[in-house]
């Protein structure tokens, strides 16, 4: 925008002062065409005298050295044509098609006293004429050549002066133009900013009313939003939590009254319907833990975007390597994944790999992608490993088992989804998005994609450490 705006400020600059210029310039040529027609007229008329006198008088001697004295001091010829004979000086001739011309319109009783205006970059000379005598008779003409190029070296030098005081004048506005587009767009960028921040975090710092008073009344609106939206999203979190939170008292109690109450049935039918609520007790508990996990990683991602947004995240990370905590959590899983009839391993870093991440957190998102992988991939083989990438370090755990069609991958973050093949198999949808989440957190991104030939391959992809990150 700032460019935009700054090119149409440019084009008004540069409009004004090529126009004032040229009005100033424009000015500046009549004026010196002014001065020095006023000033070559004169000296025509003195000779038209002097040449009507040295008719009456029938001598020309003086007249003749005064057109001599005028050539050698301003370099201009004249000619004088007498009914008897014509005068010379400064080399002009009859034969010339400027002078005969000027001659002709002489004769005929016509003044051609006015100059042609004078152009800074012209060439050549310009010719006044007129003639002499009594009023009912032309005795002669008088043709003055005008030497235009000291007016032009004065009207260049005017030229120069307009020119550069055109750029310093351009260059004043352009910087003031800036300086003004700046003060008016930076509340602009800066909600532009707190738009960003406040889409990805659900929060953002208040803005400082600056700028006209327009924006700044639109930045006041936009904190008193923000602040609102921030407010409700909070609430929200805090009533997902709490709710979550407070729910397991009363599903605790009631389990443990089932409990109470297995010890007293007799009949199997009476103990095949309490094992079927205490197996909807146990999904209610996990759908709570799932729900805690979750509001708990959305906070977590919010927090890692504002980190991103003001520069400041290895204020929280460390770099760390990856693959302790890969072994750790592959020894967690493997009794599980033993049950199951898979097979776990875990690959050898090909070298010393770092990312920059939450260790407890990746243990998180390793474990969840751990268990998916047992629990939708029976008997299949579980590879985890770790791979350098064109842009850092990516965590990977796939499996030979049969994955999910093309058309499910990008569903599988969404909350709650479940596979349609997977509807018999108990969860709750939510181990996904979680690892999302927790993934957004710490900087990096979750990538799922197909195993060939068949199989889920799920990639935590790490963007490289910057240096001077901490340790």
């Amino acid at each position: 925008m700032k460019v935009r705006v700054l090119g149409v400020l440019s084009l008004l600059v540069v409009i004004i002062v090529v126009t004032v210029s040229s009005v100033i310039l424009t000015s500046a040529s009549r004026e010196l065409t002014q001065e020095l027609q006023i000033n070559r007229v004169a000296a025509l008329n003195r000779f038209a005298q002097l040449a009507s006198d040295a008719a009456a008088d029938n001598n020309t001697t003086q007249l003749q050295r005064e057109m001599d004295r005028y050539s050698e001091l301003y370099g201009e010829g004249v000619l004088i044509r007498l009914q008897q004979k014509s005068l010379r000086s400064g080399g002009l001739s009859e034969d010339q098609p400027e002078v005969k011309g000027a001659l002709n319109r002489a004769s005929l009783n016509l003044s051609d006293t006015t100059l042609n205006p004078i152009r800074a970059f012209g060439t050549g000379n310009d010719f006044i004429s007129r003639s002499f005598g009594t009023a009912s008779q032309v005795l002669g003409e008088v043709v003055l050549e005008v030497d235009l190029d000291p007016a032009r070296q004065k009207l260049r030098a005017r030229w120069l002066v307009v020119v550069l005081a055109a750029v310093a004048l351009g260059a004043l506005l352009l910087l003031a133009a800036a300086r003004i587009t700046a003060w008016v767009l930076r509340p602009v960028h800066r909600l532009s900013r707190a738009v960003r921040e406040l889409e990805a975090t659900g929060k953002t710092s208040q803005l400082p009313e600056a700028g006209p008073p327009e924006l700044r009344e639109l930045s006041r609106s936009f904190t008193a939003m923000a602040d609102t939206v921030t407010r409700s999203m909070d609430s929200q979190r805090r009533l997902i939590a709490d709710t979550s939170h407070q729910l397991r008292n009363p599903v605790g109690a009631l389990r443990l009254r089932i409990d109470l109450l297995q010890l007293e049935l007799k009949s199997d039918p009476e103990k095949a319907a309490a094992a079927g609520v205490i197996a909807e007790l146990e999904r209610v508990e996990e759908m709570l833990d799932g729900v805690l996990k979750l509001a708990t990683a959305e906070h977590r991602a919010s927090e890692g975007t504002a980190r991103v947004e003001r520069k400041a995240e290895q204020q929280r990370h460390s770099v760390i390597d990856p693959f302790p905590v890969l072994q750790g959590e592959v020894e967690r899983a493997t009794p599980a994944a033993r049950n199951a009839g898979a097979e776990l391993t875990l690959e050898g870093p090909p070298s010393e790999s770092q990312i920059m991440c939450d260790p407890d957190e990746l243990a998180h998102m390793v474990g969840e992608l751990l268990a998916n992988a047992i629990k939708y991939a029976p008997g299949a083989r579980i590879a985890v490993a770790t791979h350098e990438t064109k842009g850092g370090t990516a965590v990977e755990i796939s499996d030979d088992g049969p994955g999910l069609p093309a058309d499910q991958l990008s569903a599988s973050t969404t909350r709650f989804w479940r596979a349609p093949q997977h509807s018999g198999i108990p969860g709750n949808g939510l181990g996904m998005t979680i690892v999302e989440r927790l993934a957004e957190a710490n900087g990096a991104r979750l990538v799922l994609d197909t195993r060939e030939p068949h199989g889920l391959r799920a990639r935590l992809e790490f963007a490289r450490p910057r240096d001077g990150s901490h340790a």
